[in-house]
C-alpha cells in the first residue's frame, strides 16, 4: 500500500527481490495534475502495471471488496509506505502491516516528517519500520536506520536519500521479522506534524536567516519562499547567523547576488522572481528598481 515515488521504490525492491512475491498492490486514485488537470495515475500503480500486478485504488478502505480483496491475497504481510490513509482494524488484523516512516519516531509523526525536520535544522534523521495500529505512527518499533543531514542538503536529496534507506530497511525487517523483538513507541518523546500549505513559504526578514534558510531547505518544490506580496526567492546560502541588521536591508552585492540582512543573521540570495513574472538574478532585480546598499530589498 503507497502512492508517491517513496512508495514506488519500495514496491520495485520487494519486486526485485527474489525470496519475496507482491500479489496486490493498493494505492489511491488518479488524480488531476497540473493547470491543465491530466488525469494522473500514482507512481506505485505505473509500476505495479508494468509487472502485471493487480491494483485496487479505493477512496476509502471501508469500500465495499476492498477487505475480501485484500483477504483472498493470503498476504504474509502487508507492506505500507505514504498511503495516504488510515487503516482500519479489519484490515490491520489480516496480516502484520509494516509500515516505512521517514522520520526516527516517535518524533515527527504524521504527514510531514522530512520538511519538518530540516525546518528544525535537525543534525540527524532516518526511516523507521513499525508494526502498524489504529492510530497515527504510534505502532511498536521493529527497526531504524539514522542518516546525519549535511548542512546544505535539500528536501529532494534527503528524500533520495531516506528512499534508499527505506528500500534497504524493507528488506531487512520483512526478512528477519520472526527474531525481531518489537519495541513500544515512548509517548513522552512523541511530536506530530503537519500538511504543508501553501502559506507555510511565506517569509519575513524580521525572522532569523536560520530560519529562513531552514525553509528554503525544506519547501523545495513547493511551497519554495515567497515575501507577503508574492516575491519568490531561490538559490539562498547563509552568510552567518549572529549579526545584528535592520530586516531586509541590502548589506552588499556579491557578481549577480545580493547580500541582505535579516533580524538576526544574513543570507545571499542569487534569484528573485516578482509576483506573475520571470526569475531574474539578485542584482537585475536591484538594478531595475535602483535598489543600492542601505535599501530593503522588500
Amino acid at each position: 500500500m503507497g502512492t508517491p515515488h517513496y512508495a514506488r521504490e519500495i514496491l520495485k525492491t520487494l519486486i526485485d527481490a527474489e525470496d519475496m512475491d507482491v500479489s496486490l498492490v493498493l494505492t489511491q486514485p488518479d488524480r488531476p495534475v497540473g493547470r491543465k488537470k491530466v488525469l494522473t495515475p500514482p507512481p506505485v500503480k505505473v509500476l505495479a502495471e508494468e509487472h502485471h500486478i493487480k491494483v485496487l485504488q479505493p477512496n476509502r478502505l471501508s469500500d465495499e471488496g476492498i477487505e475480501e480483496a485484500i483477504k483472498a491475497a493470503n498476504p504474509d504481510f502487508i507492506v505500507v509506505a505514504a498511503f495516504g490513509q488510515l487503516l482500519p482494524k479489519s484490515i490491520l488484523d489480516i496480516a502484520p502491516c509494516i509500515n516505512l516512516h521517514a522520520s526516527l519516531l516517535p518524533q515527527y509523526r504524521g504527514a510531514s516528517p522530512v520538511q519538518q525536520s530540516l525546518l528544525n535544522g535537525d543534525e540527524k534523521t532516518g526511516v523507521t519500520s513499525m508494526l502498524m495500529e489504529e492510530g497515527l505512527d504510534t505502532g511498536d518499533i521493529l527497526e531504524k536506520v539514522e542518516f546525519i543531514i549535511p548542512k546544505e542538503m535539500r528536501l529532494h536529496a534527503l528524500m533520495q536519500q531516506l528512499t534508499m534507506d527505506a528500500c534497504k530497511l524493507t528488506l531487512s525487517t520483512i526478512r528477519n521479522f520472526e527474531t525481531i523483538t518489537p519495541q513500544k513507541q515512548n509517548e513522552s518523546q512523541a511530536t506530530l506534524c503537519k500538511k504543508i500549505k501553501k502559506s507555510d513559504g511565506e517569509i519575513d526578514f524580521n525572522d532569523t536567516a536560520a530560519l529562513i534558510y531552514n525553509k528554503y531547505r525544506a519547501f523545495e518544490g513547493w511551497p519554495g519562499i515567497f515575501a507577503s506580496n508574492g516575491t519568490k526567492f531561490d538559490r539562498l546560502s547563509l552568510v552567518d547567523t549572529q549579526s545584528q541588521n535592520k530586516a531586509g536591508e541590502i548589506l552588499a552585492f556579491e557578481a549577480e547576488s545580493v547580500i541582505v540582512g535579516c533580524s538576526r543573521g544574513a543570507l545571499k540570495i542569487e534569484i528573485l522572481q516578482p509576483a506573475s513574472k520571470k526569475a531574474m538574478t539578485a542584482k537585475a532585480y536591484c538594478v531595475g528598481r535602483g535598489m543600492k546598499v542601505g535599501d530593503r530589498i522588500i
